[in-house]
């Protein structure tokens, strides 16, 4: 009893040094109000200073939660609230971005999967080792998890090779929150917590668990919307022994994402028809690349006779599940988003990690334990680089700080990745006319290179792993081989010396049965695919 409590009375607990673990998907279960609360204090009295923030993905979007706090630091020239952050993704954070590049705060950046387990970890008192990020550059004999020059110096956060019966892992590690700030939807009195009206379950309860674990219980904060007297024990997230104080926050500081204050078939209070959705009746070039990696969907549910489970990634991947709706195949091909939810459309850019009409939620340490473990049938991932033996840059660039995100922890299981791109970046024009590729002008920066800036999937290793990858793009289709990468298909309307060949660094292999693309994924109109799924389990 006693713990529905002001604000200001739940954050004097919080001490200056303290290492917070703070939860949040983009917006997704970002305790907002906490945070900026938090901040205000801070400028007011001057304490609590040099925190340590400790996060399962990134509580914030664009001028948003910790991504304003990184605004204001920066206007305001002073760097004395946060000393450093190990956070697994900032690529909708630019003032956090920032905070990284110009060395203001260490930083430190985990795999979500590896920072969702670390979580699990902590609570059980032993320690995170994986295979997740060797041959690249998580590994410490490449660039490690340090993201600048006061991580490197520092070393709050670490990540160590260790040898296990001959083979290699990878050990990570951060120390131990004492503060928890978590949020939910509704506590009662005692506080017991719900997600209720939550878009994902994200990893509240492991940060929870991390936090109260021995040795040093710690103390945990939870945001909600409402507060009962009663809530329905089979609705309880978190239960109430777990939580020290609750505190209720003004709507605009707790919504779905980013964009979305609360729409209830985010949170799966309803289900939306095909009538509410878009289509992809006219396709441009990313519903091109799109429809291209369903079409690899359905051609391996023709091979295995069995609807799948799959993720896809953020950018064009996240297309591919308006394409899979729109076709009517979405009870045979389960997209899965790294935040939890399966099924339904998955929003993108600040409001990725949502789904609207998700057809089951996962809290998000076991969604990761289905990609480590290649429990999925395939991936879908972006790219922003591929070398000459298949090596894959997702998003780092020399003057942009993005994190490894779900990337490494989704390529190292999945049995099946089909990396999904456009081919060339910069300005371009490029249309899709009478079923025709058609590239009126065309993107000056060039992804196909002889060294990428970073290597967030090693080739080799998957290789050795027995993957099967693609690399689809609106005008080539590449395999990946033990001799490279192999060009298999291009799309009617294009030059292959001119628009392909003359637009790499390197020369791959051309395959004897270079074929065009399948036409279906040029025509205007549904491709027609739910007739030949449903052919294939009935067989």
């Amino acid at each position: 009893m006693g713990k529905v409590v002001d604000v200001n009375v739940a954050l004097d607990v919080i001490r200056d040094g303290d290492v917070i673990a703070v939860s949040g998907f983009n917006m997704a279960t970002t305790p907002e109000y906490l945070l900026i609360r938090l901040y205000e204090r801070y400028k007011e009295t001057g304490h609590p200073r040099d925190l340590f923030i400790v996060t399962d993905t990134l509580p914030a979007s664009r001028g948003r939660a910790l991504d304003l706090i990184a605004e204001r630091m920066i206007r305001d020239n002073d760097f004395g609230f946060i000393r450093g952050f190990m956070i697994t993704f900032f690529g909708v954070a630019p003032s956090l971005q920032r905070l990284v590049i110009e060395n203001r705060v260490e930083a430190y950046s985990f795999p979500i999967g590896v920072a969702t387990r670390w979580f699990r970890s902590v609570a059980s008192g032993v320690p995170t080792i994986t295979k997740v990020g060797l041959g690249t550059f998580l590994d410490p004999r490449q660039d490690g998890i340090y993201l600048n020059g006061l991580a490197r110096e520092r070393r709050t956060c670490r990540v160590e090779l260790i040898s296990i019966n001959g083979d290699e892992y990878l050990l990570y590690d951060c120390p131990k929150p004492r503060v928890g700030l978590i949020r939910g939807s509704t506590a009662d009195e005692f506080g017991n917590l719900t997600m209720s009206e939550e878009a994902i379950y994200g990893s509240v309860l492991a940060i929870t668990q991390a936090v109260k674990a021995q040795p040093n219980p710690g103390v945990v904060i939870a945001q909600v919307l409402y507060v009962s007297r009663f809530v329905n024990p089979r609705d309880v997230h978190v239960p109430g022994p777990l939580i020290d104080y609750i505190v209720t926050s003004p709507p605009e500081y707790h919504t779905q994402s980013a964009s979305v204050r609360y729409d209830p078939s985010i949170c799966g209070r309803v289900v939306v028809s095909n009538a509410c959705l878009p289509n992809n009746d006219k396709p441009n070039f990313e519903y091109v690349i799109a429809r291209r990696v369903v079409l690899e969907f359905v051609r391996l549910i023709e091979k295995l006779g069995r609807p799948i489970a799959v993720n896809l990634g953020i950018g064009i991947p996240a297309l591919v599940a308006k394409i899979i709706r729109s076709e009517g195949v979405d009870d045979y091909i389960v997209t899965t988003v790294e935040s939890g939810p399966w099924g339904g459309i998955a929003l993108s850019d600040d409001d990725f990690g949502v789904a609207i009409s998700p057809k089951a939620i996962l809290p998000m340490p076991d969604q990761f334990i289905m990609y480590e473990g290649g429990i999925i049938d395939a991936a879908s991932l972006g790219f922003m680089q591929v070398g000459p033996n298949g090596d894959v840059n997702p998003s780092f660039l020399p003057e942009r700080v993005t994190g490894p995100g779900g990337f490494p922890v989704i390529v190292h299981g999945s049995p099946r990745l089909y990396f999904a791109g456009a081919f060339t970046a910069g300005k371009r024009d490029i249309a899709v006319v009478n079923g025709r590729l058609t590239i009126i002008r065309d993107g000056q920066i060039i992804k196909f290179i002889k060294k990428p800036y970073k290597v967030g999937f090693n080739a080799e290793l998957g290789l050795k792993m027995g993957k099967e990858v693609l690399y689809i793009t609106e005008r080539a289709v590449f395999r990946l081989t033990g001799e490279g990468l192999v060009l298999e298909e291009y799309a009617p309307g294009v030059d292959i010396e001119r628009d392909i060949l003359a637009k790499m660094e390197f020369e791959p292999i051309v395959s004897r049965h270079l074929q065009p693309m399948d036409d279906a994924v040029f025509r205007d109109g549904p491709m027609g695919l739910l007739e030949v799924v449903e052919k294939a389990v009935r067989r």
